[in-house]
């Protein structure tokens, strides 16, 4: 039997690239994702981003270790 096949929105097909996920949620939510060690920030920049994590978030393992080893 030789049907036609459906699949649901973000199923099949074209998958996005991470960049392109977080462009559109940016967009569409106001939703921010961002690498503390992205390449395109300045240093102050990146920064900010680790300084807004930890207040957020807490601080992440690596940063844990690294001030207190």
């Amino acid at each position: 039997m030789s049907g036609m096949r459906f699949t649901p929105k973000g199923y099949g097909g074209h998958r996005r690239n991470p960049d392109e996920v977080k462009r559109e949620g940016w967009r569409e939510q106001g939703v921010l994702a961002v690498s503390a060690d992205d390449d395109r920030l300045t240093w102050p920049e990146r920064e900010l981003v680790r300084q807004l994590g930890e207040k957020l978030y807490g601080p992440r393992p690596s940063d844990r270790e690294a001030r207190h080893g």
